[in-house]
Order: C-alpha cells, then structure tokens, then sequence
C-alpha cells in the first residue's frame, strides 16, 4: 500500500463514516427519548433511494399507497378514539390535515412529469414520501406500547424491520437500483482526487450534526427532547407530552434515514434489503458511545467506515467479520463497567 492508495481508501472511509455517524445519532436519538432501538433504521436509507431511483426512472412510486395506507389507518384509530369520549364523535382535524397530505402526494406522483423535474425537487419529493412514515410507524406500532418493558419494545422493532423488508419487495421490487450524482465535477487535492458526491455527503452530514445541535441547544422542542432523554418520569411531570416526544423522534430518524439512501444512491447500489447491514454499522457506532454519548457515537461510526475501507484492502473477504468484531470489546467493557439496574416506571 502507498500514499496514494491510503488517501484513496481514507476518502471512502469519511464517506461511508459520515452516514454511519448520521444513522447512529439517529438510533441514539431514538433509543435515549424512547427506549425503542431503531432495528428498522436501515429501511428509511432504502425506501429513500429507492423512491428517488424511482422518480428518476419516471415510475409513479408505489410508496405512496402506503403512505396513505398508513394514514388511514392512522386516522381510523384516532376515530376509533374519539367514539370513546362522549359528544366527541367526529375525526380531529389533524387527521384529516394528515389524510389530505397523503392524497395530495398520491395526486402528484400521478400527475407529475418525475423524470423532467429538477433533482432538487426529485429529493424534496422523495423527503415528502418516505419521512412522513416515521411517526406514522412509531403510532402504530410503538405508542400502544410505549410503556413496555425494553424487551418487548425490542421483539416489536425487529417485527416491524421485517415487515418494511417485506414491504420493500412489494414495492419496490428485487433489482437493485442507483441514482444520477448530483453533479460530476470534483475536487483535485494533491494525488487525490475528490468525488463531488463525496464532497456532497460530507456536508451535507456536517450541516445534519450542526443543525441536530442548534435544534437541541437552541429550541423550545429540542430542550424538551432532551429532557425525556434525561428523565422519561421528570419530563412528563413538567407537562411534555411522551407521544410528541416519541413522533418527533421518529420524524428525525426518518428524516436522517431518508437523507443518507438520497446520498448514498448514486456511489452504491441499494436493494430491497440493504438497509439492515447499513444501519448495523452506524448500530456498531452507537455502542462504541455506551448508547449515551453523541460525540463519541459519531467519532465511533467514523472509525468504523475507515476500518471497514482499509479491510476492503488487506482482507476484503472478512471486511464485514472485521467491523461487527469492534462491538466486543465495547461490549465487554460495558458489562465489567456498569451495574445492573432494575428499571422503574
């Protein structure tokens, strides 16, 4: 190996480490407000890659029947709700504003020329789609059960994982697909060349951590996610909602998730069932930060895309064995290290 070929490996590293960062401070986000480790991650990173792919091709993206699949359903749990209370027998208007939305984006993805409209708007329309889905999942899936043991939350998550691998096929069918970079020139930097959607991911990562920061340091809601982080029991006695708390938190994973497959889609073929590995790595990350710190969660996703780019080189048959062998000793570390806590509610 020479300078050259270091540079060269380094650069995919920062690349894939980048995104791991990004999915491993969203699992980290959602698990500390929660207690829900986000197995299903991954399925936002394909479902956005996959969807942009589609409105590339021009295909009508049939992800949009379940968005309003899920809508529906959502709403009929708020009727189903409101029946209950006396003289309140009518749909609240948030869902009906929900249902609107979702028919809205089924008229344009069946009216819209998808193919001709500028790949900015390709993005935002593909955002549009696939983030509404997070608190869509964490309502039907995880609110009933927010107050369940770790456990039960767990088993509820890889069951939701996969039924949206499931769902992937259905919709999105078994070939994989790659999307148009955003633009084709790069970056000369001494022996090294830079690829524009490298430069792309980097910022793009870099601009996520800064505004995650401002958005908990700065601001009403993110003050009051960090407050259910810290204290579940305390927040709610000081009147934040634990349902808010758990949507948002969904609506920002999704948000990263969808994010990352727009990024990674023109450097990397993704299929109906990528997305499990890609979040097992930024997983790999958020164990190295004890699931508590965000920093170190971040630096840890960052080595792993290094290590797994310089084991593509000396042992690329074992790169995958390599990256899920760091958990071991973090592992280990945690168990010597902390003690065992009965939880309360």
């Amino acid at each position: 190996m020479n300078a050259q070929i270091a540079l060269l490996l380094g650069q995919d590293g920062i690349t894939n480490g980048a995104i791991y960062a990004l999915l491993a401070l969203s699992i980290l986000l959602v698990f500390t407000v929660t207690r829900i480790l986000l197995i299903p991650q991954g399925e936002f990173v394909t479902y956005g890659a996959l969807t942009m792919a589609s409105l590339q091709a021009g295909h009508p993206t049939a992800l949009v029947w379940l968005l309003l699949a899920l809508t529906l359903l959502d709403g009929a749990l708020d009727l189903l709700a409101s029946l209950r209370r006396p003289h309140a027998w009518r749909l609240p208007r948030k869902s009906l504003v929900k249902i609107a939305y979702a028919m809205a984006m089924v008229g344009l993805v069946n009216t819209l020329p998808l193919a001709q409209l500028p790949m900015a708007l390709q993005a935002l329309l593909t955002l549009a789609l696939v983030v509404p889905l997070g608190p869509l999942i964490y309502r039907l899936a995880f609110q009933p059960i927010a107050s369940a043991s770790s456990l039960v939350l767990l088993i509820v998550s890889i069951a939701v994982h996969v039924s949206l691998v499931g769902m992937g096929l259905l919709l999105f069918g078994p070939e994989g697909a790659r999307t148009r970079p955003f633009s084709e020139q790069g970056l000369e930097l001494g022996p090294v060349a830079l690829n524009s959607q490298t430069l792309w991911i980097i910022a793009a990562s870099l601009g996520l951590i800064i505004g995650l920061f401002v958005f908990f340091e700065r601001t009403l809601y993110g003050k009051a996610l960090r407050a259910t982080a810290v204290n579940r029991m305390g927040a709610r006695l000081m009147g934040i909602s634990p349902e808010m708390a758990g949507k948002s938190t969904f609506v920002l994973a999704a948000l990263i998730g969808t994010l990352s497959g727009i990024l990674i889609a023109p450097i990397t073929t993704l299929y109906f069932d990528s997305g499990f590995i890609i979040s097992l790595k930024g997983f790999v990350g958020a164990i190295m930060g004890g699931l508590v710190s965000y920093p170190v969660a971040a630096l840890g996703a960052l080595a792993v895309g290094l290590i797994e780019a310089f084991s593509m080189f000396w042992a690329s048959a074992y790169k995958e064995v390599i990256v899920f062998t760091l958990i071991i000793p973090f592992l280990l570390w945690r168990s010597l290290t902390s003690r065992h806590v009965e939880e309360h509610e």
